[in-house]
């Protein structure tokens, strides 16, 4: 902690035991070794041990000290509650025979991989089907364990967990999406600093915010108040990899914060109209000429250079609106494979990007030569 009361500092054993034998009289023998060295000695540890016991429950009782549950029980008390893991959901392509039916609650999966030792991940189908004249249905999915794990690219799911009659193939066609971790401490802590800092009153400004972060994977949040004349208020919001979001997010944080408009169903009060968006992806095409040092390749100069650059750019969405080309530039002469570069662009040019309401910027392509 930043402070701790006086009688919580300097605590060690060493100083509780020093303390206790001065008030032992001076012709009695308290050396090392002594009886009534050895006697002290255990009960010094113990208040030594209370003490460190007493920092840590000032600290759990702080929500920026805190932890775990600690936290959520802090944060519950002022109505911000953690946001739970969400299940990926989509849909999959099954082709066999006309007429073969899937019940409901089909298991579906991907292969495990065991160069990455990744294990399969399973979904299961949310409706029943019927293979269609051609033998073919689409059916939608969901799956079995909550959290951003779900999210697969397309082709992802190509595997029967369990044989199906008349069933022959599988595959997903588009991405399985909308899955979501159980909210972290930071974030929780974030949101609950934000309604306690910026406490929100009838619809204003924070209370946008507060709500539509309520949604699990929801990580930032844009409001556009009046965009579309008296009443209305645009949202943006980001994922939690601070990239637009799936439409099953922003449907979900429509249906939480105005599923009607103007009719107060959900946290908006009655006349706001809400209009939900993902943000607006801005890509950054970056091009540069590499000095390389000795033994590095062009290739790890690019893994390298994207890290910074990913992780420059998660700081910056909707916090700050400009991307700085020094600060790409400084990245750049961060990295030690990279001894010098020049006729860096961004974007064919060499000015700072200006971002609107609702953008993220976000990495395009990165053209590096050497």
């Amino acid at each position: 902690m930043a402070a701790l009361p006086e009688f919580l500092q300097d605590q060690k054993e060493e100083v509780i035991l020093s303390r206790m034998l001065e008030r032992v009289p001076a012709d009695l023998d308290k050396s090392e070794g002594s009886y009534i060295w050895d006697s002290l000695s255990p009960s010094a540890y113990q208040l030594y041990r209370a003490s460190e016991w007493a920092r840590e429950v000032l600290e759990r009782g702080f929500a920026q000290t805190t932890f775990g549950p600690y936290l959520r029980m802090r944060c519950e008390e002022h109505g911000v509650l953690p946001r739970p893991a969400v299940a990926a959901t989509g849909t999959v392509v099954m082709t066999g025979n006309a007429g073969a039916t899937v019940p409901l609650g089909s298991r579906v999966a991907t292969p495990a991989d065991e160069m990455t030792e990744t294990s399969s991940i399973e979904y299961e189908t949310t409706e029943e089907a019927v293979l269609d004249s051609q033998g073919t249905a689409v059916i939608p999915i969901r799956a079995v364990e909550p959290g951003s794990r779900g999210n697969v690219p397309i082709g992802a799911v190509s595997l029967l967990a369990q044989p199906i009659a008349g069933v022959t193939g599988i595959t997903n066609t588009a991405a399985i999406t909308g899955g979501a971790d159980e909210e972290s401490d930071e974030s929780l802590l974030a949101r609950y600093l934000l309604k306690v800092r910026q406490p929100g009153t009838s619809g204003n400004r924070a209370d946008y915010q507060q709500w539509a972060l309520e949604t699990p994977g929801v990580s930032r949040v844009q409001v556009d108040p009046l965009w579309d004349g008296p009443g209305t208020v645009r949202i943006y919001v980001l994922d939690d990899t601070k990239r637009a979001p799936s439409q099953t997010i922003v449907d979900a944080v429509q249906q939480h914060i105005s599923p009607a408009a103007g009719q107060g169903e959900g946290k908006a009060p009655i006349g706001a109209a809400v209009t939900v968006e993902a943000a607006v992806e801005v890509p950054l095409n970056i091009e540069a000429k590499l000095t390389l040092a000795s033994g590095s390749t062009l290739e790890q100069a690019r893994e390298d250079f994207e890290a910074g650059l990913a992780d420059y750019l998660e700081q910056l969405a909707f916090v700050d609106s400009l991307v700085r080309y020094n600060r790409i530039s400084a990245i750049l002469l961060d990295i030690p494979r990279i001894v010098d570069f020049e006729n860096l662009k961004v974007n064919d040019g060499i000015d700072n990007i200006d971002l609107s309401l609702g953008e993220v910027a976000v990495i395009g392509t990165v053209s590096l030569i050497e």
